[in-house]
C-alpha cells in the first residue's frame, strides 16, 4: 500500500518552520497574556526558590534540547540548518544568563556551591545513566557522520572526541562519593528533628501554638528567635520590624518602622501575630488550616520567654534560640543576655532544657547555668573547651568528618532542611539532627529516599557501561554495513536541494528484500522526494 506523500510533506515542512520560523500563513494571535506579578510584592512571603529555579532552568535546557532535537531531525531529513534570528537571540540569551548565575553564585552565594555539591552526591548515580543514555542515542547521528566524512583527518578527530567523551562518562563512577551508597545495616539513626521557628508549615511562627504543632510532630527541640522588649521582658519574635508578621500597623500605625524591641511588654499584649498566618500563607503547599486550628491561629499573641520555657516543659521538647541585641538606644543594649540569662533560670525550668546558641558572653552563662547545653556555630567557639554539640548551615557538610566528630562525642545539628531528598542525604551521612520547617513531612520518612549498596551500585555501573558498548558497536557496525551499501547502489541518502530521487525509490514494495540500513536509507529518501515535490 502506498503512503501519503503529503503526511510526510507536511510533517518535514513543520519541522522546518519550527526550527527557521518560517510560515507560509501566519495569523496574529491576539490572545493576552496575563502580567507579571512578583511573588514577594508583599513583605513577609517565604518561598522556597529552588522549585522556582529548577523550574527555569528546566525550561532552558528543554528550549535548546527541542532546537538540538529538531535540528538532527532536520539532518537526516536533508533539509538546510537555518537558524531563525530569535532563535540565535534566545540562545545567546541563554547563555548570558548561565554565566550571571554562575558569576552571581561565585559573588554572592559563595557557599551555594557546596549546596551543588550536595544535590550532584544525591543525583549522580542516576545523572551518569542518562548520561550513559545520552551518549548512547548520540552514537547514531555520529556514527552516520563518520562513515559520509572522506578525510581521514576529521574522521579520526570526531572518532577521538566521541569516544573520549564516552570513555569519560563510563568512568564517572569511580569519583562519584555519595553517603547513600552503603549497606543498609550500616545506615546510622534516622536524625532527630528541630522545629525552626516551630512548626510554620502547620501554625505562626514563633507562637504556643507553633510549639505544639512542633511537639505533635514528634521534633525534640523547638528553635526560635529571642528579643528583650524595653521594659526588660525577653519575648519571641524574629525580625527587626513587626510588620510581617504582626498587626502592628492597625494597631501602632505610627510605629511600624520601629524595632521590635522598642515596644514595652504592655504593648506588644496587645498585637495579634496570627491573623497574618491566615491571610498569606508563608509557604507554597501548606495546607489549609482547619476550623479549631483556624480560630487558635486567630489567637494567638507574642509570647514571652518564660512562657515558652513552660510549655515546652509540659511537652517534654528543649527549647534553643538565637539572641538579638537591641539597638544602640535601648535600655538593656549591653545587659540583654544577663536579662536573658535570668529569665531562664527564674523560670523554674531544667538547665539542660535549655540550648544556649548566643556567643556573647558565653563564659559568664557557662559559669551561672553549668547544666545548660552550649551549642556552638562553628568548630571551637569562644570556649577553651571542645565544643559538645554544633548547629551549622547544612552546606557545610562537605567540610565535616561526621566520623571523628562522633569519635570526639560531638554532636551535629545542620539548618535549614526541607526537602526529603536532603533529609535522606544527611541520614546517611550521620547526621544527628536538622532543623526543618517541615517537620510534619520528614517525620513521616521511615528510610531514606534511596539506598544502594556498594555492589548492587557496582552491578548497575558494568550492566549500564556494558550494554552501551554493545549498543555502540552495533551502530557503527550498522552504519558502516549502510556507509557500503551506498558505495554499492550510488545512493546519497542525504540529497542536496538538487537532488532528485530515483523514481523507483517511492515505487518500492514490500516483496523488494531490504535491508535495515537501505530501509532507512529508503525512509529518508521518501521524505525528501515529498518535500521537493
Amino acid at each position: 500500500m502506498g503512503e501519503s506523500p503529503g503526511c510526510c510533506s507536511v510533517w518535514a515542512h513543520c519541522l522546518h518552520c519550527l526550527y527557521s520560523c518560517h510560515w507560509k500563513k501566519c495569523p496574529k494571535d491576539r490572545t493576552q497574556t496575563s502580567q507579571v506579578k512578583f511573588l514577594f510584592q508583599h513583605w513577609g512571603h517565604w518561598m522556597d526558590w529552588s522549585p522556582a529555579f529548577l523550574l527555569v532552568i528546566s525550561l532552558l535546557v528543554t528550549y535548546a534540547s527541542l532546537l538540538l532535537l529538531l535540528a538532527l531531525l532536520l539532518r537526516l531529513c536533508g533539509q538546510p540548518l537555518c537558524l531563525h534570528t530569535a532563535h540565535k537571540v534566545l540562545l545567546l540569551l541563554i547563555i548570558l544568563l548561565v554565566a550571571a548565575g554562575l558569576v552571581g553564585l561565585e559573588v554572592q552565594w559563595r557557599q551555594e556551591w557546596h549546596s551543588l555539591r550536595l544535590s550532584l552526591q544525591a543525583t549522580a548515580p542516576f545523572l551518569h545513566i542518562g548520561a550513559v543514555a545520552g551518549i548512547t542515542l548520540l552514537a547514531w547521528p555520529v556514527a552516520d557522520t563518520f562513515y559520509r566524512i572522506h578525510q581521514r583527518g576529521p574522521k579520526i578527530l570526531l572518532l577521538l572526541l566521541f569516544f573520549g567523551v564516552a570513555l569519560a562518562i563510563y568512568l564517572v563512577p569511580l569519583f562519584i562519593s555519595s553517603a547513600c551508597i552503603m549497606e543498609p545495616k550500616d545506615l546510622p539513626p534516622r536524625p532527630e528533628l528541630m522545629g525552626h521557628r516551630g512548626a510554620p508549615m502547620l501554625a505562626p511562627e514563633n507562637t504556643l501554638m507553633s510549639l505544639r504543632k512542633t511537639a505533635e510532630c514528634g521534633a525534640v527541640v523547638f528553635e526560635t528567635d529571642v528579643m528583650v522588649s524595653s521594659d526588660g521582658i525577653p519575648f519571641l519574635m524574629h525580625d527587626e520590624r513587626l510588620t510581617r508578621t504582626t498587626d502592628v500597623a492597625s494597631v501602632f500605625p505610627h510605629r511600624v518602622n520601629s524595632h521590635s524591641s522598642d515596644f514595652s511588654w504592655t504593648e506588644l499584649k496587645r498585637l495579634n501575630v496570627g491573623a497574618w498566618f491566615l491571610q498569606r500563607r508563608p509557604f507554597w503547599g501548606a495546607k489549609q488550616l482547619s476550623g479549631p486550628d483556624r480560630k487558635d491561629a486567630e489567637n494567638q499573641t507574642v509570647p514571652a520567654l518564660k512562657e515558652i520555657l513552660k510549655e515546652a516543659e509540659a511537652h517534654n521538647l528543649s527549647v534553643m534560640f538565637d539572641l538579638r541585641r537591641p539597638p544602640r538606644n535601648h535600655t538593656y543594649h549591653d545587659t540583654f543576655v544577663n536579662q536573658t540569662l535570668e529569665t531562664v533560670l527564674s523560670s523554674g525550668v531544667p538547665q539542660a532544657m535549655v540550648l544556649w546558641l548566643p556567643d556573647e558572653d558565653r563564659a559568664h552563662v557557662q559559669q551561672q547555668a553549668p547544666q545548660m547545653r552550649q551549642i556552638y556555630g562553628h568548630l571551637g567557639g569562644h570556649s577553651t573547651e571542645r565544643p559538645q554539640f554544633l548547629n551549622l548551615p547544612y552546606q557545610d557538610l562537605p567540610l565535616l568528618d561526621i566520623k571523628a566528630l562522633h569519635q570526639d562525642n560531638v554532636s551535629v545539628n545542620l539548618f535549614v532542611v526541607n526537602k526529603p531528598w536532603l533529609f535522606s542525604l544527611l541520614w546517611c551521612a550521620g547526621v544527628d539532627s536538622v532543623t526543618t520547617n517541615d517537620c510534619q513531612l520528614l517525620q513521616q520518612m521511615r528510610y531514606p529516599v534511596w539506598l544502594i549498596p556498594p555492589q548492587t551500585y557496582l552491578m548497575m555501573w558494568i550492566i549500564t557501561n556494558c550494554v552501551s558498548i554493545l549498543l555502540l558497536l552495533w551502530t557503527f557496525l550498522l552504519q558502516r554495513r549502510c556507509a557500503k551499501e551506498r558505495e554499492r547502489t550510488g545512493k546519497n541518502f542525504l540529497p542536496s536541494p538538487h537532488f532528485s530521487p530515483p523514481l523507483a525509490f517511492p515505487l518500492l514494495t514490500p516483496y523488494m528484500p531490504l535491508s535495515p540500513g537501505l530501509e532507512t536509507a529508503v525512509l529518508l529518501t521518501r521524505i525528501n522526494a515529498f518535500i521537493m515535490e
